[in-house]
């Protein structure tokens, strides 16, 4: 007697993807709630409700291993940039000023619906707000592993990671048996994290028996700065710190070693492959055979639709097929069908979620899609080989050639219309917040001062002070002064400094330098290194005699390297200055004083070079000030007429212009 199911699929080609890769010709799929009662002869079966497929492919649903959905608002907004300048330049000043409950709301919405239509029926998610992505997933009625992210520094939603720690937590002990969602904690990254975030992070995955969603060994900087700075290459750092006491799901892993892919599959972890966003973003090509070869769960995923562009995954799957080919020199690496594998079912175990999704076998929650492959690109089709039809769809078929996908048992998409999601509404209100984002950089993107303080990491603030700088005839004079009893030395140091200064078109935008210095000990060994960042502009506010009242408009640490710097700021003019510096900080007649000895070496110049300033807050302060700076160059050796009014820079580009003419 036939079992009895709620609908039958019938007359269909049912690619099953278990591990047996069974095919089903002229099969059925029967459902019944949530989950799939059995695949085989539709005589089997007794439905309430059948659906004749016309021959279409049944298969399941598409695995989106690692994505960050409500980026689909930001699609297109920094594109042919590097990973460092388009992550701290572009994206994380547009989060920190735009992203909200509402934003992440309407985003991922907007990405749900692309996804359904290419297929997809779970994908892995890693953002801020992750409630805000859970209620507009589980709306849209898709699966997904949810991860709230957790950084050492300020977010969009968690002002400290002590924050962010907190509402991963609250949002797993909420969302945890979920039927759709499954909650999780994101440390962003190694390198946006420590070693106590990613402890904690780990202990509260395992506490809750749910996944850990990770990028790992995204790019060659991040794994040359682990070997530098940890001693050590990125994944046995993290495993230092615990992380594998969770279920990881580790996005990307593109630089790699072979004893790192081996303790990643003793661990158990998963692993999500992006092969667009990593080519389009320069991080380089993952060595996925070599990992599947070991046994490693290797996913495929479109990572964000800011880094990809879009949320494809049949285009996503059959670049992930080519790279393994192309770079390998092996036509027979990664086939179609472990591709298309890689796409369902391996990537649903690389989710840790393979119990519940990734194929059409009883007991699984019926996550499917129709595929039509009766189109003119995917004409003629051979018989010959069974194996044939996984060629078909991964090197043939278009994310166009889905109309239905079903999730959980309930249908998300019939005959290419979506069932639960507003399509037209999405598109009005993701264009009107694109239209307020296009405002913001615009304006930011006029000014050199805004794009610093959108950077982050410094804030802004006026400084001034007075200062001279002069010609000395000899160190040992200004040494000798400063060890007298004339005046008391506050603390002293050395410094080697590389100075960069970089000029605009518009000088209206002032001069921006960009210094990198070394604290030395007294035998010249580095003790310690740091960056800085100052924006001038019409620096000379008065002068006093010899003496200059100057202004620094803007001062902030500096982060990241000359390079970013450089490609972020897109300066005109670029000239170097490199020094070395002896600075003390004195006391003389009750008023404190900083007193730089320079030696120029890059552009080298002869004898040394005296800097005496003290920061001001008064035009009459300043005055009184100027007065004893007079008197302090006198002290050293120098006169007003060996004072020089412009700058280092100035310096170095009127001996470079003398070379010139040499």
């Amino acid at each position: 007697m036939p079992a009895s199911c709620d609908l039958l699929l019938i007359n269909a080609t049912v690619l099953t993807m278990d591990e047996a890769f069974t095919i089903r010709r002229n099969g059925a799929v029967a459902v019944t709630g949530d989950s799939i009662a059995g695949v085989g002869d539709a005589r089997q079966w007794q439905a309430t409700e059948s659906i004749d497929c016309g021959r279409r492919v049944v298969m399941p649903g598409l695995v989106n291993a690692h994505t960050h959905a409500a980026m689909a608002l930001l699609r297109g907004l920094a594109d042919d940039l590097r990973l460092d300048v388009w992550l701290m330049g572009y994206m994380m000043p547009v989060e920190r000023e735009f992203v909200s409950p509402e934003f992440v709301r309407l985003g991922t919405k907007l990405g749900c619906a692309e996804m359904i239509r290419s297929g997809i029926t779970c994908f892995a998610d890693m953002y801020y707000f992750e409630e805000s992505v859970a209620e507009a997933t589980a709306e849209a009625g898709l699966r997904a592993l949810c991860a709230q992210t957790v950084l050492r520094f300020p977010a969009p939603d968690a002002a400290s990671y002590e924050d962010g720690l907190a509402r991963a937590r609250d949002f797993i002990q909420r969302w945890r048996g979920h039927p759709l969602i499954v909650p999780a904690p994101a440390p962003h990254a190694p390198y946006t994290c420590t070693p106590e975030i990613l402890r904690a992070c780990a202990e509260l995955a395992a506490e809750f028996d749910v996944p850990l969603h990770i990028h790992l060994s995204e790019t060659l900087l991040e794994a040359e700065e682990s070997r530098r700075v940890n001693g050590m290459p990125v994944i046995p750092w993290v495993k230092k710190q615990g992380l594998f006491g969770a279920k990881v799901l580790a996005a990307h892993c593109v630089h790699v070693d072979d004893g790192e892919m081996r303790a990643l599959k003793n661990f158990g972890a998963g692993i999500a492959h992006n092969p667009t966003s990593n080519l389009k973003l320069g991080a380089g090509i993952a060595p996925v055979a070599r990992m599947r070869e070991l046994g490693l769960n290797v996913g495929i995923g479109t990572d964000g639709a800011a880094s990809n562009n879009d949320l494809d995954m049949f285009e996503e799957t059959r670049l992930a097929a080519l790279l393994a080919k192309g770079i390998g020199g092996d036509p027979t690496a990664i086939p179609a069908r472990e591709a298309l594998a890689m796409a369902t079912r391996v990537g649903a175990c690389a989710l840790h979620l393979g119990h519940l999704t990734g194929s059409l076998e009883a007991g699984k929650r019926a996550d499917l899609i129709v595929l039509d492959l009766d189109r003119l690109h995917n004409v003629p089709a051979f018989a010959r080989d069974p194996a044939g039809i996984y060629a078909q769809i991964v090197y043939a078929a278009k994310s166009t050639d889905v109309v239905d996908v079903m999730c959980n048992g309930r249908w998300l998409m019939r005959d290419r219309v979506l069932l639960t999601l507003d399509e037209s509404a999405l598109r009005g209100a993701a264009c009107g917040q694109a239209a307020a984002i296009d405002a913001f950089l615009g304006s930011r993107e006029v000014s050199v001062l805004q794009k610093l303080v959108a950077i982050g990491g410094a804030v802004e603030q006026e400084s001034f002070e007075v200062q001279v700088k002069a010609r000395v005839p000899s160190a040992a004079q200004v040494v000798a002064v400063i060890e007298s009893d004339r005046m008391t030395v506050i603390r002293a140091s050395r410094y080697h400094q590389f100075d960069k200064y970089w000029s605009f078109d518009d000088p209206a935008q002032g001069r921006l330098r960009f210094r990198e210095e070394e604290l030395l000990d007294d035998h010249g060994a580095i003790t310690a290194a740091r960056g800085r960042l100052t924006l001038t502009g019409d620096t000379r506010e008065d002068r006093f005699g010899a003496v200059l009242l100057s202004r620094s408009r803007y001062l902030a640490p500096a982060a990241h390297s000359a390079r970013f710097y450089r490609e972020y700021f897109r300066p005109a003019t670029e000239r170097v200055v490199e020094k070395d510096r002896r600075r003390w900080l004195v006391a003389y007649r009750g008023v404190e004083f900083y007193v730089h000895l320079d030696r120029l070496m890059d552009p080298a110049s002869d004898g040394y070079f005296l800097e005496v300033k003290s920061r001001t807050w008064s035009r009459r302060d300043a005055r009184d000030k100027a007065a004893v700076i007079t008197e302090l160059l006198a002290l050293f050796g120098a006169s007003p007429d060996d004072t020089i009014s412009d700058g280092y820079v100035d310096l170095a580009a009127g001996l470079a212009a003398r070379r010139t003419g040499e």
